[in-house]
């Protein structure tokens, strides 16, 4: 399938929030989130934050979904990281290769970094296509307050 990956963009806005609450009330995230949270991660995105980068992915007629990536430092491996945050893709769009395209994309513009992701057990499909892309578990515990 032919598509394109662009930056976010203020013209998004109103789709991207639609996918967002789609996305975090499915069964691939353990939190839903809020309005509020929504419009600030997409407002980081679109205004050159330095740890927030939003991408749609789309084809001539339609948005076919977006993902945003957190960067950060790992003091672990000395070198940047970056985390796949949000990956969505519209139903109908699954299964085509979309993400794998973007993390390939994602892996080559950020050629000296680590790249993390998070995922729920349950979503069968996207761990198997991150363990495709040579994706590993981690043994780690993950905490928040």
């Amino acid at each position: 399938m032919e598509f394109q990956i662009r930056k976010m963009e203020n013209l998004d806005k109103a789709e991207i929030l639609s996918m967002m609450k789609e996305f975090y009330s499915s069964d691939a995230v353990t939190t839903n989130g809020s309005d509020e949270i929504f419009t600030a991660d997409f407002e980081q995105c679109v205004n050159d934050s330095p740890y927030l980068d939003g991408y749609v992915f789309h084809n001539e007629t339609d948005i076919l979904g977006y993902a945003m990536l957190a960067k950060s430092f790992s003091t672990e491996f000395g070198k940047p990281c970056i985390w796949f945050e949000d990956l969505y893709l519209k139903p109908k769009y699954r299964g085509l290769g979309i993400i794998s395209c973007f993390i390939n994309y994602v892996e080559e513009l950020y050629t000296d970094s680590i790249f993390r992701l998070e995922v729920a057990r349950e979503n069968i499909c996207a761990l198997h296509v991150y363990k495709k892309l040579g994706y590993k578990e981690l043994s780690y515990i993950e905490m928040k307050k």
